[in-house]
């Protein structure tokens, strides 16, 4: 009986920027179908996390695996084409602002398929309907949208080509708590419409109680001794909750009580 790797692995990954380390031998496997949540403070690697799993960047050492074959051992084109298997939600939307929401949402699929325009328009419009937006959205430009609205936009976006993989990089930034609640709300109907694996990078410990079904911890490397492993927490959003682990109780429940005592210290 073969075993499937799993979908993502992160193998002893290091990635630094200039003289800056901001993963150290961190290890991790992502299994298919799972909705992870990547929490911890900021600057401890979590956008840097998305990145390197699609092969925007590549580790200074260690391996990022899909599908049990390092991206480091395919070529660029084929790199390529495998991006195509995600989704990304980005931070700020990052919406192209001279084409209209139509456009945006069509881009991928003029870009990858061989789709007319007619079956363009269909799935876009289809694409609309899955974030709650109507078809009139289509016809505005993002400078005409709301926060709450182009967070959807950008998820329609990332929805067009059907992927397998969605990686979301703090996808309630900014917004009041009912457009948070409605983002959390179509982050769980996507994974529920849709088999998919999902990654969500977030600070936001409602998104994670309300999407989640697995919770990675990473730490600030400042903060650890260099014996420390990165990754202080994997578990479940419950576990998470209800841990005695004192770095990841704080964060989870708000208490800046001993960042504040270092931070007078400094």
């Amino acid at each position: 009986m073969t075993t499937e790797p799993p979908i993502i692995e992160f193998r002893n990954v290091t990635r630094s920027f200039g003289s800056q380390m901001i993963l150290r031998n961190v290890s991790f496997k992502l299994e298919r179908g799972q909705t992870v949540a990547v929490i911890g403070e900021s600057g401890c690697g979590k956008s840097v996390t998305l990145k390197l799993m699609i092969g925007l960047i590549a580790p200074n050492s260690g391996d990022v695996l899909l599908d049990g074959r390092s991206h480091a051992s395919r070529s660029e084109r084929e790199l390529t084409k495998e991006r195509l298997r995600f989704g990304y939600v980005f931070q700020g939307a990052a919406l192209f602002d001279s084409l209209t929401v139509g456009e945006n949402i069509a881009f991928p699929l003029r870009q990858n398929t061989q789709m007319t325009d007619q079956q363009i328009h269909n799935e876009m419009q289809e694409r609309l309907r899955d974030v709650g937006l109507p078809p009139l959205v289509a016809h505005k430009r993002p400078a005409e949208l709301s926060g709450g609205m182009k967070k959807r936009v950008g998820l329609a976006r990332a929805l067009a080509l059907q992927p397998e993989i969605m990686l979301y990089d703090e996808p309630t930034t900014g917004l009041d708590p009912i457009m948070t609640d409605v983002i959390n709300t179509l982050i769980a109907q996507t994974r529920e419409k849709r088999p998919m694996t999902s990654v969500v990078v977030t600070h936001e410990m409602s998104t994670v109680g309300r999407t989640a079904d697995r919770v990675l911890m990473l730490y600030p490397l400042p903060r650890l001794e260099a014996t420390d492993g990165q990754v202080v927490f994997d578990g479940s959003p419950a576990e998470a909750f209800s841990t005695e682990n004192r770095r990841v109780y704080q964060f989870v429940h708000g208490m800046a009580g001993e960042r504040l005592e270092e931070l007078a210290v400094k």
